[in-house]
């Protein structure tokens, strides 16, 4: 493992994966991956090649928590910070992603998975909010995740028992979206990867965006919203060609372009902006 980076990145046919690569420690996140992250992240918001992302963990687990095997000086405030940037980072960015959970997703580890708009698990997964155990909070989100994904009581029983659960307890309480055995998981987020990646993206980013904010807005707020959202959907090419390949009775082909001309400069305007 030495000199690999601690982070993974692959990019194929619109989808980028990043792999959390750390498998001695089951991939718990230290300083250094807790930067990797934030970083891939804010480049991944700004990349409009990528439609999807998948994030992953190598060697069989999906993400112990952050290490705390080794001791750091370093102020917890600073150290929180790093944290609060990956779960913004995550909730932000535009695409939809993906959690590919093999394995153990545990505490700030579950909580990165839950950042995800979708989690995919295998029989063989297993999930604890942890932090009670090391004498800790919730932390990564968790306590404003897992009251809106469970309710406020399972979300107690989760956080103060710190229980470990299974895929199929995950998936009951709402917490995992498929389980899918672990010999067929790496062929089924690649479709999945894939049918995300030929939405439209811009109408896909709107969407995530309404539903993140629509558990804290009224209802008037939702609609208003919403309107503004297809407001600027119909003005790109993407609906006008979702028209047509329903029409011709084809797949539609998107490409998130915007389609709204600026009309041409008056020869005043052009006068004013030379000087």
């Amino acid at each position: 493992m030495s000199g690999e980076p601690v982070l993974l990145t692959e990019d194929r046919d619109g989808v980028r994966t990043l792999t959390l690569n750390r498998p001695g420690r089951k991939n718990a996140i230290d300083a250094e991956l807790w930067r990797a992250l934030a970083d891939a992240l804010r480049e991944v918001a700004g990349d409009r090649s990528v439609r999807a992302v998948v994030i992953a963990g190598a060697g069989g687990a999906f993400c112990s928590g952050a290490d705390i095997s080794v001791p750091d000086n370093t102020h917890p405030i600073y150290r929180m910070r790093a944290l609060t940037d990956v779960a913004v980072l995550l909730h932000e960015v535009p695409q939809p992603t993906v959690a590919k959970v093999a394995g153990v997703a545990v505490g700030a580890g579950w909580n990165l998975a839950l950042g995800c708009d979708l989690v995919v698990a295998t029989p063989e997964s297993t999930f604890a909010q942890i932090f009670a155990r090391r004498g800790l909070s919730l932390d990564l989100g968790g306590s404003w995740l897992l009251p809106r994904l469970v309710g406020l009581q399972q979300a107690k029983r989760l956080a103060l028992l710190a229980e470990t659960i299974d895929a199929r307890q995950a998936r009951e309480l709402g917490l995992v979206t498929w389980v899918v055995p672990a010999e067929e998981i790496d062929e089924f987020v690649t479709d999945l990867g894939g049918r995300l990646a030929d939405g439209p993206p811009v109408a896909l980013a709107q969407t995530k965006a309404l539903l993140n904010g629509g558990a804290d807005a009224t209802l008037r707020e939702a609609l208003a919203a919403e309107a503004r959202a297809q407001g600027i959907n119909f003005a790109t090419a993407d609906v006008p060609e979702a028209f047509a390949a329903f029409a011709e009775r084809r797949e539609p082909q998107y490409t998130g372009r915007w389609t709204v001309r600026r009309p041409p400069l008056r020869a005043s305007d052009e006068s004013e902006n030379g000087r």
